[in-house]
């Protein structure tokens, strides 16, 4: 069996940015441990997957280590495999996954991602959580992820958790965040328990992260940075219960797999 592999940079005007994530379309689905095995092979943070289903398509994902039920980065880099390469004269495609439908539209350079909304709610302290992640939350919520706020800019930035202590906690990922200098906010995003210690972009988290600031900045349309060492740059719009995410794709590389 051979299979097409891309893999795609997200959230990135140029390559080595951004946040890599592999793409392999599929005409009919694999059982789900060679997905597993091949996510496992690529040792990036999301493969995805997608498939015909209906008049549409279906997209999973899998981190090395398990299947996830929301990706951002994955989804817009399988967007734009399919836009480049299987239809390029479409300029939307919607996707069944099990998060519900998930649509990405074409918008010049920028492909727009519409995901649902997950606005987080206000969580206790957790003991250990300043010692694990080298600085002591301003506050604690909690979506999917957890989200701890810091004091900075500067702060998020500099973080250098301990990922060995960060995975003892029973969360599937958590994020830091803070009001942004040159963007309106920026984050960090590690789930070290998923197999992912840092995740360089992550349009899932930005689920959460744009109910929350658009509602504690008083404005519907925000500039997001990661700032992880890779770095990527979101544009975000909070439509009540849903948001959109949006960024750039640059292909950088396109292969067989032979299974």
């Amino acid at each position: 069996m051979r299979l097409p592999l891309y893999q795609i940079d997200a959230f990135a005007s140029r390559p080595f940015a951004g946040n890599p994530a592999a793409v392999v379309p599929l005409t009919a689905w694999l059982p789900d441990d060679l997905m597993q095995a091949i996510a496992a092979e690529n040792a990036l943070s999301e493969t995805a997957f997608f498939a015909p289903e209906g008049e549409g398509h279906r997209i999973r994902w899998f981190t090395p280590a398990c299947e996830v039920d929301l990706c951002g980065h994955a989804t817009l880099a399988s967007a734009y495999v399919y836009f480049t390469v299987l239809e390029p004269r479409r300029t939307s495609v919607t996707f069944q996954s099990r998060s519900g439908p998930l649509s990405v539209s074409r918008e010049g350079e920028l492909l727009v991602l519409d995901f649902p909304s997950r606005p987080p709610v206000a969580a206790e302290p957790l003991p250990g959580l300043a010692e694990a992640l080298g600085a002591t939350p301003v506050e604690l919520w909690r979506a999917r992820d957890l989200v701890a706020v810091l004091d900075s800019e500067a702060t998020v930035r500099t973080l250098q958790p301990d990922l060995t202590a960060l995975a003892r906690f029973d969360e599937f990922a958590v994020i830091v965040t803070a009001r942004g200098q040159e963007a309106d906010f920026v984050s960090r995003f590690f789930a070290p328990r998923k197999g992912v210690p840092e995740d360089p972009v992550t349009g899932s988290a930005h689920a959460t992260l744009v109910p929350f600031w658009a509602q504690r900045l008083g404005k519907a349309k925000l500039r997001a940075l990661q700032v992880s060492p890779r770095g990527g740059e979101l544009f975000c719009e909070a439509k009540g219960e849903r948001v959109a995410i949006a960024g750039r794709a640059v292909k950088v590389l396109e292969g067989t797999f032979f299974l």
